[in-house]
C-alpha cells in the first residue's frame, strides 16, 4: 500500500477545504458572529496545518506506482477526514453541541444527503447556513476530482483513473477527453455553468442572493439542504418549477450534456439510460398527479407541480419538499419509495441504484432467461448497441449483493431504537441512496434527532458507503488493502 501517496493527496484536499470555507468566514465577519468567526478561524488553521504536514511528511520525488487500492482508500479516508474536520464550525460555535450530531450534520451535507438533525435551521447564522449548504456543491461532484481539474498534473494518470472510479457514481467511469485531467476541467465546468444557470433563474423570480446561492447549491449537488424550516414550500409556484427542472437535469450524466454541447444530438437520443430515466420520470409524475389530484381540490395544474417536484426530488436524490408527502395516499407513497431506491443516472451528482445499474440487471435477467431457452446459443449484454465489458456486469451483481446486506442489517440495528418500521426502514433507504427526507418519524416535517447515538453513527456509515458506492468504505477493513503483495 502506497501510503505516501494518499497522504499527499490528502494534504492538499485539507488545504482547499480551508480555502472552501472562506467565503463563509466574510459572511461571519460581516454578521459579527463572534463564535463562529472563531471556530472558522480555529477550523482553517487546524486544515492547514495538517494540510502542510502531511504534504511534509508524505513527499517523495522518486517515481511511485500506484494501483486500483490506493484510490480506493484516498477517497474513502479524504471523505472521513474532510467530513470530521467539516464539522467542526457547528461544534465549536455551539451551534450543534454535540460532536456526533455534528458530524451527521456535516458527512449529510458532503454526501449530499439532506438528513438533518436540526428543529430550526432558520436559527442558523449565514456563515454557517452557507457552509451547510456550500457543502453539498462540493460533495456533489467531488472534492478530488476538483483537485484533479484544477492542479495539472496533481498525480498519475493511472491513479487519476483509479480516484475518479472510486469517488464518481455509477456502474463505470469512462473519459470524455483522452486525458482524465481534461475530463475534470470538463465536468467541473459544466457543474459550475449549470449551477451559474440555476442561480440566475432563482434570481429572476426574486429569490435574493443568498438564498438563490444556497438553493442552488443544494439543486447542483442534489443535496436538499434548505435555509427555510419548511424547505421550499413557501416558495413561489415559479420558483419551485425552477428548482423541479434543475433537480431533474442534474439527475442526468454530464455526459449527456457534453454530447449536446459537441452537436452529438443522435447519440443523446439514442442514449438508453436517459430514455429510461425520462421514462420512469414521466410515468411516476403522472401516476402521483392523478393519485393526489383530490387532495388538491381537483386542481390539475396544483396536483402536477408537487407530484412532479416530489419525483424531481426523490428521484435525484435531492431531498427538497414544498409539500408533506407523508400525507398522500398510499400508491404515491409506494412509487416515491421506489423511486427512493432506483435514483438518477450514473455520472450525476444523484444518488440510488442509479439508472445504467437498473438497465444492466433488467438485461442481464433477459439474457438469463434466452440462456435457459437456449443454453448453446452465445448471448451479449448491449447497452447503446456497445457490448459490455463482463466485469461491469459482475461488478453490478456484486454491488446489488452488497447494497442489499447493508441496508437490512442497517435496518435491523436501527430499529433498537424502537422506531415503527416504516420509520426505521425509509430511514435508512433515505441515508444510503443520499435523499434526506423518509416517511414516519423522519418524514419531510421531522428530522433526524430523535435517533440515538448509536443509529446516527449507523446512519452516518449509510450515507458515506452510499455516496461512495461501497466499495472504498470496505476497502480500509481489508487486510489485503494494507498488505504489501500487488
Amino acid at each position: 500500500m502506497n501510503i505516501k501517496l494518499a497522504g499527499r493527496l490528502i494534504g492538499a484536499l485539507l488545504a482547499l477545504e480551508a480555502l472552501f470555507m472562506l467565503p463563509s468566514l466574510g459572511l461571519a465577519l460581516a454578521d459579527r458572529e463572534r463564535p463562529v468567526i472563531i471556530s472558522f478561524l480555529v477550523t482553517m488553521g487546524l486544515l492547514l496545518s495538517l494540510g502542510v504536514l502531511l504534504r511534509v511528511i508524505c513527499r517523495n520525488n522518486a517515481p511511485e506506482p500506484s494501483y486500483t487500492r490506493e484510490g480506493m482508500v484516498t477517497v474513502a479516508l479524504s471523505w472521513i477526514v474532510m467530513s470530521v474536520l467539516g464539522c467542526l464550525p457547528f461544534r465549536l460555535s455551539g451551534a450543534i453541541p454535540r460532536f456526533i450530531d455534528a458530524l451527521f450534520e456535516m458527512v449529510s451535507g458532503f454526501t449530499t444527503t439532506g438528513a438533518s438533525i436540526l428543529t430550526d435551521v432558520e436559527g442558523l447564522g449565514r456563515a454557517l447556513l452557507y457552509w451547510r449548504s456550500f457543502s453539498h456543491w462540493l460533495g456533489g461532484m467531488g472534492m478530488l476530482v476538483f483537485i484533479l481539474a484544477v492542479i495539472p498534473g496533481s498525480q498519475q494518470a493511472g491513479f487519476n483513473l483509479n480516484l475518479m472510479r472510486a469517488e464518481s457514481p455509477g456502474p463505470s467511469v469512462s473519459k470524455l477527453t483522452p486525458r482524465m485531467g481534461q475530463t475534470a476541467k470538463v465536468l467541473y465546468l459544466l457543474y459550475f455553468l449549470l449551477t451559474v444557470l440555476c442561480v440566475l433563474f432563482l434570481l429572476a423570480g426574486g429569490m435574493p442572493l443568498f438564498d438563490s446561492l444556497c438553493t442552488a447549491f443544494g439543486t447542483a449537488g442534489t443535496g436538499g439542504f434548505g435555509i427555510k424550516n419548511d424547505s421550499l414550500a413557501s416558495c413561489s409556484p415559479y420558483i419551485q418549477n425552477v428548482v423541479t427542472i434543475f433537480m431533474a437535469l442534474f439527475g442526468i450524466n454530464f455526459s449527456v450534456f457534453y454530447l449536446l454541447l459537441l452537436r452529438k444530438f443522435s447519440e443523446v437520443l439514442a442514449d438508453e439510460e436517459l430514455r429510461l430515466y425520462i421514462g420512469v420520470f414521466g410515468g411516476a409524475t403522472v401516476l402521483i398527479t392523478v393519485n393526489i389530484l383530490p387532495l388538491y381540490g381537483g386542481r390539475i395544474l396544483e396536483s402536477l407541480r408537487h407530484a412532479a417536484f416530489q419525483v424531481s426530488s426523490i428521484m435525484t436524490t435531492t431531498g427538497f419538499c414544498t409539500a408533506d408527502f407523508d400525507l398522500w395516499p398510499s400508491f404515491s407513497k409506494s412509487i416515491l419509495l421506489v423511486l427512493m431506491i432506483l435514483g438518477a443516472c450514473a455520472g450525476s451528482t444523484g444518488g440510488g441504484l442509479k439508472m445504467a445499474r437498473l438497465l444492466l440487471l433488467i438485461k442481464e435477467l433477459l439474457r438469463n432467461i434466452r440462456r435457459t431457452l437456449r443454453p448453446r446459443s452465445v448471448q451479449v449484454v448491449r447497452v447503446n448497441s456497445h457490448a459490455t465489458d463482463e466485469n461491469v456486469i459482475k461488478n453490478t451483481n456484486a454491488y446489488l449483493a452488497a447494497y442489499c446486506v447493508i441496508i437490512m442489517v442497517s435496518f435491523v440495528l436501527i430499529s433498537l431504537d424502537g422506531y415503527p418500521i416504516e420509520t426505521n426502514f425509509s430511514a435508512v433507504l433515505a441515508c444510503f441512496n443520499n435523499i434526506g427526507p423518509g416517511f414516519g418519524a423522519v418524514g419531510p416535517t421531522a428530522n433526524y434527532s430523535g435517533f440515538s447515538d448509536f443509529s446516527k453513527a449507523i446512519l452516518t456509515a449509510d450515507m458515506l458507503l452510499g455516496r461512495l458506492e461501497i466499495f472504498p468504505i470496505l476497502t480500509l477493513f481489508s487486510r489485503y488493502t494494507w498488505s504489501r503483495k500487488r
